[in-house]
């Protein structure tokens, strides 16, 4: 697996620190209030684990699985909700917590979706933002890093689902995925 990453963006180290820092900053914004944290998997599970533990107050925590994707390497454009929240976010605090903000299709559309269901607030948790990408008007309340336009794995993140398990996150070379 390791050969086939390019180049190493983040480390395991850096990763964690900066999981840490997101954890203590939503900490700060949200003090004194409960909060509902939801992964969107499959990719930003092992993000989800890390930042949920680095948040010191009482939160929830829920799983969608959304995919525009498929087996390809760059958005369809098409969303399908896969498996949808288990609870109610009425009148909650909720934190969607997601990998990686590219074209932004998913969230725009997850946000849509979830503002319908009455939540007090909904702000997005990302662990990478690709704003070159970028077709709709969404961005980020906590970003954890800005990476250029490259297909990266490692940390949940896969290409046709390998590669997730990596413990950083790298550029994977393009002869890889015909790129």
């Amino acid at each position: 697996m390791h050969q086939d990453v390019e180049k190493i963006l983040f480390t395991q180290e850096e990763l964690e620190d900066r999981v840490r820092e997101l954890g203590r900053q939503i900490t700060e914004d949200y003090q004194g209030k409960e909060v509902a944290v939801a992964s969107v998997l499959r990719g930003s599970y092992i993000f989800m684990a890390d930042l949920t533990r680095a948040i010191e107050l009482p939160i929830t925590v829920d799983f969608m699985a959304v995919s525009s994707y498929g087996a390809g390497t760059v958005s369809s454009g098409q969303v399908e909700i896969k498996k949808d929240l288990s609870d109610s976010i009425e009148g909650k605090n909720l934190i969607i917590v997601e990998d990686i903000l590219d074209s932004g299709n998913t969230l725009y559309y997850l946000m849509d979706v979830l503002r319908a269901r009455k939540p007090e607030s909904i702000r997005i948790c990302t662990l990478l933002d690709k704003p070159e990408r970028r077709t709709k008007p969404i961005r980020a309340d906590y970003t954890g890093f800005t990476i250029p336009d490259a297909f990266v794995v490692g940390y949940g993140l896969d290409y046709n689902e390998k590669y997730r398990n990596l413990p950083y996150i790298g550029i994977l070379k393009p002869e890889v995925y015909g790129g």
